[in-house]
């Protein structure tokens, strides 16, 4: 499907498993897609691109976590502890700003797989 094109195979892996990472749990989320990473990584013909595509899939989920307060457990427990600290968060507060540090992170991570593998 992606062809020789491997650095749209690791925007797509890194824009999607953002975008995924930020609406579900990264955790469950990397363990499930995992398997078909390693097998589009089988079928490169470098071990260079090979693992410029696993950076992308691990950044992209990592980043996307910091989407939603649901995306990471880690999350969930920062928004209780400020809870019981007396400060609110609500789940559309934490993503008000919670989607610009993904955009902004992802973009930078982009940037840094196309920098270090691709140019």
């Amino acid at each position: 499907m992606i062809g020789d094109n491997y650095f749209g195979a690791a925007t797509a892996l890194l824009l999607g498993s953002s975008l995924l990472g930020a609406f579900f749990d990264n955790i469950p989320y990397v363990a499930t897609l995992a398997p078909v990473v390693e097998d589009l990584v089988a079928e490169v013909p470098d071990p260079g691109t090979g693992q410029a595509l696993w950076w992308a899939f691990a950044l992209g989920a990592d980043f996307g976590g910091n989407g939603t307060a649901v995306a990471a457990s880690a999350n969930v427990v920062g928004i209780g502890i400020a809870a019981k600290a007396g400060h609110h968060i609500s789940f559309w507060q934490f993503t008000k700003y919670g989607i610009i540090v993904t955009v902004l992170s992802t973009l930078m991570a982009w940037l840094y797989v196309w920098l270090r593998y691709f140019t």
